[in-house]
């Protein structure tokens, strides 16, 4: 009998609320999280909006010498690590050597290392922290939620930019497979609203500048879409083999049945224009998972709200699901809390758990101008009631890493 690895429990700090409960009510009451910055001074910036954690106090989650030592981007993994393993009812006690951790992220901890370089230019050497390194590195949040924790099996970290989240939980599903783990906390985390990464993607032309009406600006597969908008937030998931889960009585939210990986291979930060290789990703996830296209309920979409990014996306989902694309739901939770980064596509996979939960799909907000190269149904507006028993994960990185993940009902 083929091993299924099933998703026990969630957790989540994003723009919309700071646990899973409180985010998942504002996705399905399509309430958008994008704000003005608060994280910086933007008052003279070209954007000066963004999708913001707020209300969170790292304070409230570590101790003062844990806070000083750990980099934003690290505390959000925490506090969703640790609401994922309560949610999950697991236990974590005596030998942990069977317990991992994969932890994602796209842009490490970069306003601390911007606040490191500031600080040593207009300080001086000595005035900078002699945890800065440790903070920043990409690998801490995954090590950092390990100590929390407790637990000693394998803990990883990738960077997969924007693919980093849906990647992080097939790592954790292969370690379980492969025998290396019984349960895995993945996901995936990013704090990076700062004023250099800002700087550097608006030149890029990549972000909204519809700064007087924040709430609007997030606009994935709408006509007058102008960027994304770029957030911040963490979301975790308990992954276990279902065997391990059925042996604590723990009760499953999903399956995450596998997926696939794919490069285009085509540039740093624009999609291959024909969108083959995110077709691919998509074919070989469903392949590899015993999927048809018909036995997809909902497509919980990368939908960036940038021009060539979401007419992509619309490509490969007609080019890999061929007529039955026009009878899948199709939505992008981005259009109320922006772009995550490293932690958008486990968010996408939250979404996904609590679908099939809860039999409704939320919506794609912001949906008023159609856009002709944009013809699927992405749920506009208003969540939808929905069965859905197999949901496919989307998510297309920086340098064309395409990632697509399958969850079904368990």
């Amino acid at each position: 009998m083929v091993e299924r690895v099933v998703v026990t429990g969630l957790g989540a700090v994003t723009p919309v609320g700071n646990d899973v409960a409180a985010t998942w009510e504002a996705l399905v009451h399509g309430r958008s999280g994008i704000r003005p910055i608060t994280r910086f001074d933007a008052s003279h910036d070209r954007v000066r909006i963004a999708g913001e954690v707020t209300g969170f106090d790292p304070h409230q989650v570590l101790d003062h010498k844990r806070v000083r030592r750990s980099a934003r981007f690290s505390q959000f993994a925490v506090a969703a690590a640790r609401e994922a393993v309560k949610d999950a009812g697991l236990v974590l006690e005596g030998d942990t050597s069977r317990v991992g951790v994969v932890v994602n992220n796209a842009v490490s901890g970069f306003p601390e290392m911007q606040g490191g370089v500031e600080t040593l230019h207009e300080r001086g050497e000595q005035r900078v922290s002699p945890y800065y390194v440790s903070s920043v590195i990409p690998n801490m949040p995954a090590c950092e939620v390990a100590m929390d924790l407790g637990v000693h099996g394998p803990v990883t970290a990738g960077a997969l930019a924007c693919a980093s989240g849906v990647y992080a939980l097939l790592d954790a599903r292969r370690l379980i497979l492969a025998g290396e783990a019984d349960v895995v906390i993945a996901g995936g985390t990013d704090a990076g609203i700062t004023s250099a990464i800002f700087a550097g993607l608006t030149n890029m032309g990549a972000l909204s500048r519809r700064n007087d009406e924040p709430e609007r600006a997030s606009r994935p597969f709408d006509g007058q879409r102008d960027g994304f908008v770029f957030g911040e937030g963490a979301v975790l998931l308990v992954l276990e083999s279902e065997r391990h889960a059925r042996a604590r009585g723990a009760r499953p939210y999903a399956e995450v049945a596998g997926g696939a990986l794919t490069s285009d291979a085509f540039h740093v930060s624009a999609p291959e224009p024909g969108g083959a290789y995110a077709t691919a990703a998509i074919r070989q996830a469903m392949e590899r998972t015993g999927t048809a296209p018909t036995d997809v309920d909902y497509i919980c979409a990368h939908g960036t709200s940038t021009k060539a990014n979401d007419v992509t996306e619309t490509k490969a989902i007609r080019a890999a699901l061929g007529t039955h694309a026009d009878h899948v739901a199709v939505s992008s939770p981005k259009s109320m809390v922006g772009h995550l980064i490293g932690a958008a596509g486990a968010l996408s996979a939250m979404v996904c758990a609590l679908a099939i939960r809860d039999g409704v799909v939320p919506p794609t907000i912001n949906q008023e101008t159609p856009d002709p190269e944009c013809d699927l149904d992405y749920v506009p507006n208003t969540a939808r009631p929905l069965r859905v028993r197999t949901a496919l994960v989307n998510a297309f990185g920086f340098g064309g890493q395409n990632c697509v993940a399958v969850i079904r009902e368990p």
